[in-house]
């Protein structure tokens, strides 16, 4: 809860920003997308920016103006114009169109459900989502974030990075976060596997995220210098997977994958 929290400063989020205002705004977006029920008050939010309430609430005040938010009560949340924003920067990524064009026609993937993914830190935000018939409903939507140790497509990108930047994020007793008995426990665990999916090419998670759901994952090639460092995953139920039908997930995630590093093929 935002009262557990320590304080910022008495300058806020935005003590050194070009634009206080801006980042004060951004801060208020953060705090009620990570708050456990989504929703903050007045008290919460100034408490969390380390700035007076008569500020905050000009803050907020124009945050509902922009439908940035929406008030319920003493309570604050995310608003819907978030989504629309969304839908605009996801429509503009080549790579999402191009995503679901293949998987509608791929033989495999056509009848599974794909994600591509983005990496962020020491997570994944899933961008789209594909599915085909039946849906694996238990996996992550759009929007979500997923810790990297949990995921396929998460382990297969930061398997990506070079061996000192893996160590900073991932000391060798690093607690991972643990959502079924199978989830890796700490850092050491995640690099070990590593070693494997960098020999391989692809990351198989095996129930580390869901009982009785599999996965797998490939990297995308980057595009550019500075392009966004974007993954592929297929998941399955445990009961029906087959190795055969993994190594033709594969095959199809790979031949889209080269399709979206390189807008030429």
């Amino acid at each position: 809860m935002a009262d557990s929290r320590t304080p910022r400063s008495s300058d806020g989020p935005a003590s050194a920003s070009p634009a206080p205002a801006v980042t004060r705004a951004a801060a208020v977006l953060e705090a009620l997308a990570a708050s456990a029920g989504g929703r903050l008050t007045l008290s919460d939010l100034a408490r969390e920016l380390g700035i007076p309430k008569s500020s905050t609430s000009n803050l907020l005040l124009a945050l509902e103006d922009a439908r940035l938010i929406s008030r319920q009560g003493s309570e604050f949340m995310l608003g819907r114009k978030l989504v629309e924003l969304g839908a605009a920067y996801l429509s503009r990524m080549d790579e999402v169109q191009e995503f679901y064009r293949y998987c509608e026609q791929a033989p495999t993937l056509s009848g599974e459900t794909v994600r591509i993914a983005m990496l962020d830190g020491t997570n994944v935000i899933y961008l789209a989502r594909y599915e085909g018939h039946p849906a694996v409903r238990l996996t992550s939507n759009i929007g979500d974030k997923m810790p990297v140790s949990l995921c396929a497509v998460g382990k297969v990108l930061i398997a990506r990075l070079h061996d000192h930047d893996i160590d900073a994020l991932f000391p060798d007793d690093a607690e991972l976060p643990v959502l079924t008995p199978k989830s890796l426990r700490t850092g050491r665990e995640l690099k070990d596997q590593l070693r494997s999916i960098r020999e391989q090419g692809y990351a198989f998670e095996d129930e580390e995220s869901t009982t009785g759901v599999v996965c797998l994952g490939v990297a995308v090639p980057t595009r550019g210098s500075h392009g966004p460092s974007l993954g592929l995953s297929v998941t399955a139920l445990k009961a029906t997977y087959t190795p055969e039908q993994g190594a033709q997930m594969v095959k199809e995630l790979q031949e889209l994958a080269r399709s979206l590093g390189n807008p030429m093929s």
